[in-house]
């Protein structure tokens, strides 16, 4: 990755790289979270409606 810095950049320290590799992780993490399940009842529904649709075609 040194090739890939230009000459006029500032480097960034240590601390500030960890403060900002934390605060994108945080944040994907927040985003990439799994949707939560619906309740039994109401996927056995949704599972009932989609039999009979089929069933209908």
């Amino acid at each position: 990755m040194t090739g890939l810095l230009a000459n006029d950049s500032e480097q960034i320290d240590r601390r500030t790289s960890r403060s900002i590799c934390d605060a994108v992780g945080e944040r994907l993490q927040q985003s990439l979270r799994p949707e939560p399940r619906l309740p039994t009842h109401l996927e056995q529904l949704l599972n009932e409606l989609k039999r009979r649709e089929r069933e209908a075609h």
